[in-house]
């Protein structure tokens, strides 16, 4: 089926996503979830699917199911409903929850991550719904939760209880993103995530500057232990940490071989101007390799001009990134003995949101070649396949809940698509694209693994 087959789909994906985008479901701050949850579950339910819905912590999950229980496979779907605040809001040239089209990009929050994605497979299960008569070849069981910008506190639960309801033989997971030359870009891992804030004080109050000769700083403790976790080139230093990492399969180091560039696109679209490594092994880096990122700093005075004081707290907050034989129970000991042994017993370590365990599919899994060869069909170009996305997200509980489930990332993000940031957005052209891989993958499914 060729895009202008889909072209009444495609509009109509178009116009659920501008109504999607204009629900400003910002899960960090509660708002709107119940209404998109209640949105999507009416869009579902149009097109034939039964829907559950589950409670969760911060927001409601729908597990959704359609087409025949004796179809020849099952494909799982995972899509999220939540997007990221739109702070700074000054630097969007357009409104974030309208979602805008300029020069052939669809400007928006949730543009891309995730609600783009969503929207564009809901397209593609309509077309081949339609092809097929009006009932679907494939059955599809599908989740889509609202709290995964905030690290998906209910998902490992909601999947093991209801794991008999998400039971598949693979799962499409919900990004990917096509390459500047048109190639789709495929993942089949992603890295764990754990997030934490080291707090320091000193005092019941801030103190005058001159009390520095006979008062610790809680800054300079703090920089101290930051300092204390990585090397110059960002390889963790934490005693322990890098001991037991899982070594990467042949077919990981043949994808990482085959990946094109190192790096340059995205060094040119964010003005980076030290990049670690010397810009060597990026994809490497990117797929194998555990960091430890510093998010944001704070305490003293942050205005204008001098003021000579010795503040009583400070605080930084930390993620760390992690891959297969890392867990965040196990690096967080190993956080804590580290810094006990470098005189900073003091320093208090603060969990964050929920953290997330690293995950990766086997590259030969029948599941892996059936969504890498529907990319290749529907694209007219051989897939770049990554066995890890840099990023994190809550794929472990499916694989380990669900028996080894495979999951595959293939989606419609570009690397000028500023996700998390102002102005995020997708290629209309990828959009158009995505709908129609979704279309070859659900039929491909249809005729077996």
């Amino acid at each position: 089926m060729t895009q202008a087959d889909l072209s009444a789909h495609i509009e109509r994906g178009l116009s659920d996503l501008r109504a999607l985008v204009a629900l400003p479901s910002v899960s960090a701050q509660g708002r709107c979830l119940p209404e998109t949850a209640a949105f999507v579950r009416d869009l579902l339910e149009a097109e034939g699917f039964t829907v559950r819905t589950v409670p969760g912590d911060v927001a409601p999950v729908l597990i959704a199911e359609a087409g025949p229980e004796d179809a020849p496979a099952t494909l799982l779907i995972y899509n999220h409903y939540d997007v990221q605040p739109e702070d700074p809001l000054a630097l969007w040239h357009t409104p974030p929850f309208e979602l805008t089209e300029r020069d052939g990009r669809l400007y928006g929050r949730g543009a891309s991550d995730d609600k783009g994605e969503f929207a564009s497979r809901l397209a593609a299960v309509r077309a081949v719904r339609e092809r097929a008569g009006g009932q679907l070849p494939v059955r599809v069981r599908w989740l889509i939760e609202g709290e995964e910008e905030v690290g998906s506190p209910s998902l490992e639960r909601v999947v093991r209880e209801q794991a008999e309801h998400l039971t598949a033989d693979g799962c499409w997971w919900e990004f990917g993103s096509v390459s500047e030359d048109g190639r789709p870009v495929a993942f089949l891992g992603l890295k764990g995530v754990m997030c934490l804030e080291l707090r320091a004080k000193v005092a019941q109050s801030d103190l005058h500057s001159s009390l520095g000769a006979v008062v610790d700083n809680p800054l300079y403790r703090l920089a101290r232990a930051v300092a204390s976790l990585r090397d110059e080139d960002g390889r963790l230093t934490i005693a322990g940490s890098l001991d037991h990492l899982s070594p990467a399969s042949a077919a990981d180091e043949a994808a990482i071989a085959a990946l094109p560039g190192q790096g340059e696109s995205t060094y040119e679209t964010y003005g980076v101007t030290r990049p670690l490594g010397e810009g060597r092994d990026y994809h490497r880096r990117l797929n194998l390799m555990p960091v430890v990122n510093i998010n944001g700093w704070g305490g003293g005075y942050q205005g204008e001009g001098s003021k000579t004081v010795l503040p009583a707290e400070g605080f930084v907050k930390l993620d760390f990134r992690l891959v297969p034989g890392q867990s965040p129970e196990q690096i967080l000991a190993l956080l804590r003995a580290h810094l006990d042994a470098q005189g900073l017993t003091d320093v208090e370590i603060v969990e964050l949101e929920a953290h997330q365990h690293p995950a990766r599919a086997d590259a030969g899994h029948p599941f892996v070649r059936a969504c890498l060869e529907s990319a290749e069909a529907a694209y007219g170009r051989a897939p770049i396949v990554n066995p890890s996305s840099g990023g994190s997200g809550p794929m472990h509980p499916f694989m380990d809940a669900l028996g080894g489930l495979p999951c595959v990332a293939l989606g419609i993000g570009n690397v000028g698509g500023r996700v998390h940031a102002p102005n995020e957005n997708i290629r209309r052209a990828d959009f158009e694209r995505g709908v129609a891989f979704g279309v070859t993958l659900l039929e491909r499914l249809a005729r077996g693994l």
